[in-house]
């Protein structure tokens, strides 16, 4: 009888790399349709969310949606540019 070695292959995985959703504030759309919207972009946000993002936006000028994967990061900044609303998206650091 022979005894083998059995190699085992690393299986670390690399994680894909994060970006953020901001949100930009704007004196033209309602608070209740921004509200509205980042609902209905985001589906995980809830109402209390959506207006926390709203009112720091509307305070600080910029607020944070979302951190997640690129493509969906760029298809939420996209949707929120398509309701009207200011977006842009950055590198998760």
């Amino acid at each position: 009888m022979s005894v083998e070695t059995i190699e085992k292959r690393s299986t670390s995985r690399k994680l894909a790399p994060r970006y953020r959703v901001l949100l930009h504030n704007d004196d033209y759309n309602p608070m209740e349709y921004v509200v509205q919207v980042l609902m209905t972009t985001v589906p995980s946000i809830t109402q209390p969310q959506a207006v926390s993002i709203m009112m720091e936006a509307h305070q600080n000028g910029l607020a944070l949606v979302i951190t997640c994967a690129l493509e969906p990061a760029e298809f939420y900044c996209e949707t929120l540019k398509s309701h009207g609303l200011s977006s842009t998206i950055e590198p998760d650091e």
